[in-house]
């Protein structure tokens, strides 16, 4: 194939679009996770180690599913065993990522994670979480459109990471603009954080579920 012809397959093609953007999502999430866990153990810190967990978690499962479907072939629909046991592997895995999180929403949520940014950059970083979950949210909803089960669980992971950068956000903004006294913030951030935790865990047990009862 051309070039050109895997732009229009890209933009046509909603399995294979959601399977390129989630190799590149890979390698970003692992590239950062590994940046994470480096200072993890340099500095001893709890938040880059909890957080090099998650994007460690999150960048194995990306490519169970998208390495299970290339060898399955492209557009190939999933019923064979050994795709089946993926799926529930990568299903449990979500799940247990998504319990990994507690400690480094805890810290965020009790302003423990270190935070050196100014005004400008955390505006930048809100309209680009404000663009993920947009972008998020819209594949997420059409997610089942797709027959491919390893499209859901991915689409599902793009939505859950992006839930996560809402919370990242919100401490990193009170962080920038209440240096003084943060924990005045304490119960919205505490609350905000717990629900959007809350729905995190819903959506992969949900996916698990529904991995238990149709393979």
């Amino acid at each position: 194939m051309e070039i050109k012809d895997y732009i229009y397959k890209w933009k046509s093609d909603f399995d294979f679009k959601t399977f390129i953007n989630s190799l590149g999502s890979m390698l970003v999430s692992g590239g950062f996770g590994l940046y994470n866990g480096f200072l993890g153990i340099r500095h001893a810190s709890p938040w880059h180690s909890s957080i090099f967990i998650y994007y460690l978690l999150l960048t194995v499962i990306r490519f169970i599913l998208i390495n299970s479907e290339r060898k399955a072939g492209k557009g190939e629909k999933a019923v064979d065993s050994g795709h089946v046991r993926l799926h529930l592997f990568s299903s449990v895995l979500l799940l247990v990522q998504t319990v990994s999180l507690i400690l480094p929403i805890r810290m965020m949520t009790v302003f423990d994670k270190p935070v050196k940014i100014g005004l400008i950059p955390s505006i930048a970083m809100a309209a680009y979480t404000t663009y993920k979950i947009s972008m998020a949210s819209v594949n997420f909803r059409r997610k089942n459109a797709s027959e491919n089960r390893s499209v859901k669980i991915l689409r599902s992971i793009n939505f859950m990471d992006a839930l996560l950068s809402v919370i990242t956000l919100q401490n990193t903004l009170i962080m920038v603009n209440n240096e003084g006294s943060p924990q005045s913030m304490l119960p919205l951030t505490a609350a905000t954080s717990g629900l959007i935790w809350i729905g995190m865990m819903t959506v992969a047990v949900h996916l698990l579920i529904r991995c238990i009862r149709k393979p």
